[in-house]
C-alpha cells in the first residue's frame, strides 16, 4: 500500500464538477466579461483611473495602451477582467480596500493573456474558478472552464504558446472555487509577497511550463485544499522562503498524463516554513490527502533544501511513484523535519532519489539516510516506506472558509508601474537560509 501522496486523477473529477457549474453560470449571462465599447476616451498621461476615468476596470483596461497602469481606487468590484494587451499593469490604491469579488456566480476573477502582465495590491475572491489567471490558453471558453486540467486534455502548446512574462504582487486571493494565484502555460515570471486562503484546489499553482523560469517568494499560503501545487512544471521554477501551513496538503510536486508536458522537472524547494498542514476546518482535496509537508509524487530531478517541515501528521516528506511516472533523481537534504508522523519517507524504488543532512526524528524505511544517502551507492532495493495513517476529517465548502486578515500594501502606489519583463531575474537560494519558525519566514539577506 502506497502513502497517501498526492495525486490527481480524483482531482480532476473535483476541477470538472466545479467547471461545469462555472460554465452553466457564463451560459446564463453571469460571465461579467465587462464592456469592449470603442467610444470610451483615453485620458491625458499613462495611468487610466477606476473609478474617475471609467465606471469599471474592464472599460479601464479595454483602453490601456501597452505599457500603462490601470490604478484602481477602493471599492468592490461585481466583475470578471481580461486583460489581453501586453505590459499592462493593474493596481489597486489598497490592497485590502480594493475588491474584486465574483460573487459566487463568476468563473475567473483576472484572467491575463498579454505577456508582460501584472496584478498587484488588490483582492480577489467569490469565483467559482480562479482568482488570478495568468495563461497562454486565449480561447475565453477555455478559461472560463478554468484554463487547464480537464477542461481539455492536453493542452495544445502550438495552438497556446506559453504566455511570456507575468508578475503577481502583494495580491490577495481567498474563497475561489479552485486556484487562488494560477499560472498554467505561462514562464519568466515571479508570484511575491501574496496571500491565499480558502481555495478546494491549491492557493498557488504553477503548472504546464518547461522551462518555466519563474519564482514563487515570500508568500503566505494557508487553509486550502493543497497550499502550493507544481504540475508538469519544469526548470527554472523556484520556491522560496513562503509559509505554507494550516493547509491539508502543504506542497505537492507532481507528474501526470492529465496534462501536457509531463515528467516534472528541476524545481527547488528551498527556505520554506511548511507546518501544520492538517488544518480542519479547509476544503476538502479531491484524492483525500491530508496530514503531509511536501509531497513529490513522480517528480523529477528536484532539490528540497533548507526548509522548516514540521507539524505534519501523515509525513514531512515524502517521495513516492504515482502509476506511469516513477520519482527520480530528487534530492532532500539540509532540511528540519521535526514533529511529523513520519519524517522522511522514500516510497520510490528508482535508486537515483537520496536524503542526506536532515535533522528527522523518524525515516521510513528506518536508516533512510544511510540507506539511500546522496552521494552513495545504494544497495539493493529498500523496501517502501510508509506515512502515518491519518483520517482526514471532512471538509468544508471553498466559500466557508472565514475570510484573512488585513494584508499588507503597497507603500508607495503612486510609483510608475513596472511591467513584467525581464523576468525573474537573477535568483539565488543561498539567501533563503532555514527558517528559525514558522512565524519568521526569512526574507532574502
Amino acid at each position: 500500500m502506497r502513502p497517501a501522496a498526492p495525486t490527481t486523477v480524483v482531482r480532476a473529477a473535483l476541477r470538472l464538477s466545479v467547471l461545469v457549474v462555472a460554465v452553466a453560470m457564463t451560459a446564463a449571462g453571469c460571465s461579467g466579461t465587462g464592456s469592449r465599447s470603442s467610444e470610451a476616451q483615453h485620458p491625458a498621461g499613462s495611468v487610466l483611473r477606476v473609478p474617475q476615468d471609467f465606471g469599471s476596470v474592464q472599460k479601464a483596461v479595454d483602453v490601456a495602451r501597452e505599457g500603462e497602469t490601470v490604478l484602481i481606487g477602493p471599492g468592490v468590484y461585481r466583475e470578471s477582467v481580461r486583460v489581453t494587451k501586453p505590459r499592462v499593469v493593474l493596481r489597486g490604491t489598497d490592497r485590502n480596500a480594493v475588491v474584486l469579488d465574483g460573487g459566487m456566480r463568476l468563473a475567473n476573477g483576472i484572467t491575463l493573456t498579454g505577456a508582460g502582465s501584472v496584478v498587484e495590491n488588490l483582492t480577489v475572491h467569490g469565483y467559482l474558478a480562479n482568482g488570478v489567471l495568468f495563461t497562454g490558453v486565449t480561447d475565453e471558453k477555455l478559461q472560463q472552464r478554468g484554463a487547464g486540467g480537464s477542461a481539455y486534455d492536453p493542452l495544445d502548446t502550438t495552438r497556446f504558446p506559453a504566455v511570456r512574462g507575468f508578475r503577481a504582487t502583494r495580491v490577495t486571493a481567498y474563497n475561489n472555487g479552485l486556484y487562488g494565484i494560477y499560472a498554467f502555460d505561462a514562464r519568466d515570471g515571479v508570484i511575491e509577497d501574496s496571500y491565499a486562503s480558502g481555495h478546494a484546489d491549491s492557493g498557488i499553482y504553477v503548472g504546464q511550463c518547461k522551462p518555466c523560469n519563474t519564482v514563487v517568494r515570500g508568500n503566505t499560503v494557508e487553509r486550502n485544499a493543497v497550499g502550493v501545487e507544481l504540475t508538469n512544471a519544469s526548470d527554472g521554477l523556484s520556491v522560496l522562503g513562503n509559509r505554507v501551513a494550516l493547509n491539508r496538503v502543504g506542497v505537492t510536486i507532481n507528474s501526470n498524463d492529465l496534462e501536457a508536458l509531463a515528467p516534472q522537472h528541476g524545481a527547488l524547494i528551498a527556505g520554506n516554513a511548511v507546518v501544520d498542514n492538517n488544518a480542519a476546518g479547509t476544503p476538502q482535496q479531491a484524492d483525500g490527502g491530508f496530514g503531509i509537508g511536501i509531497g513529490i509524487g513522480g517528480g523529477t530531478g528536484n532539490l528540497v533544501r533548507r526548509n522548516l517541515v514540521r507539524g505534519n501528521r501523515a509525513a514531512g516528506v515524502v517521495v513516492t511513484d504515482p502509476p506511469g511516472h516513477p520519482a527520480s533523481g530528487n534530492r532532500v537534504e539540509g532540511n528540519l523535519a521535526t514533529d511529523n508522523g513520519a519524517d522522511l519517507v522514500l516510497a520510490s524504488a528508482d535508486p537515483t532519489n537520496c536524503f542526506a543532512g536532515n535533522r528527522p526524528a523518524v525515516q521510513s524505511p528506518d536508516g533512510l539516510e544511510d540507506r539511500a544517502g546522496c552521494g552513495t551507492r545504494r544497495r539493493g532495493a529498500l523496501p517502501g516506506g510508509r506515512t502515518v495513517p491519518v483520517q482526514a476529517p471532512p471538509g468544508v465548502p471553498f466559500s466557508r472558509v472565514p475570510a484573512p486578515r488585513a494584508q499588507p500594501s503597497m507603500p508607495d502606489t503612486t510609483a510608475p508601474g513596472v511591467p513584467a519583463t525581464g523576468l525573474p531575474g537573477p535568483v539565488d537560494a543561498a539567501t533563503y537560509p532555514l527558517p528559525k519558525s514558522a512565524d519568521a519566514v526569512p526574507r532574502p539577506r
